[in-house]
């Protein structure tokens, strides 16, 4: 004979999405102004790694990143960006499946999308010999420094902005 004992326990409260998902939070620091020399050096860094690169690829590889990093602050940031230059909606839509999509996207940029993946998820494999040679081929060496400092800049706007809970539609560069 076996002995169950049935115990009951108060359902959990339910949680809004953003709760659930750990995006209810409390107001945090607003990095900008309790780190100005920081704030700012970022600014620079990230303008100049902008330089002679496509806007397109920019907003391309920021949103990439941006999907990849959870980011949904930069995520509709850089959407509205890309939109606001005339990028095609077709392709913001594939950005987040462009392997299986690459029609969409030309050879560079699908190397530059594949870079970019490797740099954010450095962790997982490092970044693979394949992977950094088919961006080589694509990139001469100042335009593929370029690359990879815009994908180390926005790699850390995206740590700031989930780490402070920015609010995604809540763009500060509009104030």
């Amino acid at each position: 004979m076996t002995n169950t004992t049935h115990t009951t326990t108060a359902p959990a409260p339910a949680l809004s999405p953003d709760a659930a998902a750990g995006h209810d939070h409390a107001p945090r620091l607003n990095f900008a102004k309790a780190a100005p020399k920081a704030f700012r050096a970022l600014v620079g860094f990230d303008a100049a790694a902008r330089e002679g690169i496509d806007p397109a690829l920019v907003e391309l590889i920021q949103i990439r990143a941006s999907l990849l990093n959870g980011c949904a602050y930069c995520l509709h940031m850089h959407t509205t960006d890309a939109r606001k230059a005339g990028e095609d909606e077709a392709r913001l839509h594939m950005i987040g499946v462009w392997r299986e999509a690459r029609h969409f996207f030309t050879g560079k940029e699908q190397a530059a999308l594949a870079l970019t993946e490797a740099v954010t998820l450095v962790s997982r494999a490092g970044v693979p010999d394949d992977v950094y040679a088919e961006a080589a081929r694509h990139f001469d060496e100042p335009e593929l420094a370029s690359v990879l400092a815009l994908i180390l800049t926005i790699n850390t706007w995206n740590r700031i902005a989930v780490a402070t809970a920015k609010v995604a539609g809540q763009d500060e560069r509009a104030r």
